[in-house]
């Protein structure tokens, strides 16, 4: 992922919380570049949010996180039917006992989930009716998905739009792929200048050539370094199977 980023030299990139990780090795292979060759290339991207924090949508089974591996998922083109029994069997508890209780995380995780798509009227109302010990899941859910749904129905039609022009679809494809491809060719141009990795007949001065020459022996040091780490890493792992 951190490749896919740095070889555009993107400044922002459209990520959830959950790949914050990702985002800082972006950045750190982007920063060891410019210090290793003295220059100011590869731009730190920085994670971009339409909401004022960046937002980890939680899983139905309570686990925290949402997601296809996981098999918790609600997925923008499912139907209202599906969407209401898959909130219908997220998991809950037997309820609060005393007022005001702390949330655990299957029902923190449901009422983040209805702060995302629901009214705040509609979020106080259930919120207040736990505090009160008063919760009803069954009715929390009800309103969940049918929230849930109203908010996914305009994507959705716009999905099954979509997808139904496949001439549409192959014209996008292949336009991204044409721009990326360009975009990563330009970059590994620049990259391979800043290296020294230049034909002979382009290095103007002895001065250069030399420079040229540092920066490769650099590189191939690197290139080599990394290589015997990935090895020693590799025989390590197969011990532990053997």
């Amino acid at each position: 992922m951190a490749g896919d980023i740095i070889i555009h030299k993107a400044v922002k990139v459209p990520v959830g919380k959950d790949q914050e990780q990702n985002m800082e090795m972006a950045r750190r292979f982007a920063r060891r570049f410019n210090s290793t060759f003295e220059v100011d290339f590869f731009p730190e991207p920085a994670s971009f949010h339409l909401t004022e924090k960046a937002v980890k949508v939680p899983g139905l089974d309570g686990s925290g996180k949402m997601g296809k591996s996981e098999g918790n998922a609600i997925y923008l083109i499912d139907d209202e039917k599906a969407i209401k029994k898959k909130v219908m069997k997220a998991v809950t508890d037997a309820g609060p006992t005393e007022p005001n209780s702390v949330k655990p995380e299957p029902i923190a995780n449901l009422f983040a989930m209805m702060d995302i798509v629901s009214t705040k009227d509609t979020y106080d109302f259930f919120n207040e009716k736990y505090n009160n010990c008063e919760i009803r899941y069954g009715d929390l859910k009800k309103q969940l998905a049918e929230d849930i749904n109203n908010f996914c129905a305009p994507i959705r039609e716009k999905i099954i739009d979509i997808r139904s022009n496949e001439e549409y679809m192959e014209k996008v494809a292949r336009m991204g792929a044409e721009k990326a491809r360009e975009s990563a060719a330009k970059t590994l141009a620049e990259v391979r200048e800043i290296i020294g990795f230049r034909p002979y007949w382009l290095q103007d001065s002895l001065e250069e050539k030399k420079r040229g020459t540092q920066r490769s022996i650099l590189c191939a040091f690197i290139i080599w370094w990394n290589f015997l780490i990935s090895l020693q890493l590799a025989l390590l792992v197969s011990a532990d199977f053997c």
